[in-house]
C-alpha cells in the first residue's frame, strides 16, 4: 500500500503512528515522511538496533529479549506495544529481523523478519515474512514495505 493512502486513513480516522526499528533502521520512518503534511499524523519513531535500546527505550522486558530472542513475533508485538505508548500514538508499528548477508544470533535464515502493528482495543497483530531481495538493503526495503501493507490492512478494518 501506498504510503500517501495510509496517510489519507490516518487523517480521515483520526489517528497516529509510530515506528520502532530494528534492522530497517528509519527506513519505515522515512517512507512515512515523505508524505507533505505527515506531522499531523507521524510524530517520529525509535531505532532500537542493538546494545539493550529495546529494553531501556522500549520497555521490552529482559525476561521476553532473552526467552524469546531478538527476532521473534513476541519481540514485534512488545516493540510495536512500547513505541505507542512512549509517543503516545494510536498505532505503533515495527520490524525486526535479519538483513543479511550473514545470519544473526537468531540462526534463522537472512530474510526472515517479524512485523507488528499495536493499536486500539488490545490490537496485536505480528507476522512473520520472508523477503528474497537477495541483499541487504532489499531486504530491508521489503520489510518496511510489508510492515506499511499490514498497518494498511488494519486501517481498513477499522474504517
Amino acid at each position: 500500500m501506498k504510503v500517501e493512502e495510509i496517510g489519507e486513513m490516518l487523517v480521515a480516522q483520526e489517528k497516529r503512528v509510530s515506528v520502532a526499528e530494528a534492522d530497517t533502521c528509519g527506513l519505515v520512518g522515512y517512507m512515512l515522511s515523505t508524505v507533505p503534511g505527515c506531522s499531523s499524523w507521524f510524530p517520529g519513531g525509535v531505532i532500537a538496533y542493538t546494545g539493550g535500546l529495546k529494553q531501556s527505550i522500549l520497555g521490552v522486558s529482559d525476561e521476553l529479549y532473552n526467552t524469546k530472542g531478538s527476532v521473534s513475533p513476541e519481540m514485534a508485538i512488545a516493540m510495536a506495544a512500547g513505541v505507542r505508548d512512549l509517543t503516545g500514538t494510536d498505532y505503533g508499528l515495527s520490524v525486526t529481523g535479519v538483513a543479511g548477508p550473514t545470519g544473526g544470533k537468531s540462526g534463522l535464515p537472512v530474510g526472515t523478519f517479524y512485523i507488528g502493528v499495536a493499536g486500539p482495543d488490545g490490537l496485536e497483530v505480528a507476522e512473520r515474512i520472508h523477503t528474497d531481495a537477495g541483499d541487504r538493503d532489499g531486504n530491508k526495503r521489503q520489510s518496511a514495505q510489508a510492515v506499511l501493507d499490514l498497518l494498511g490492512e488494519q486501517l481498513k478494518k477499522a474504517s
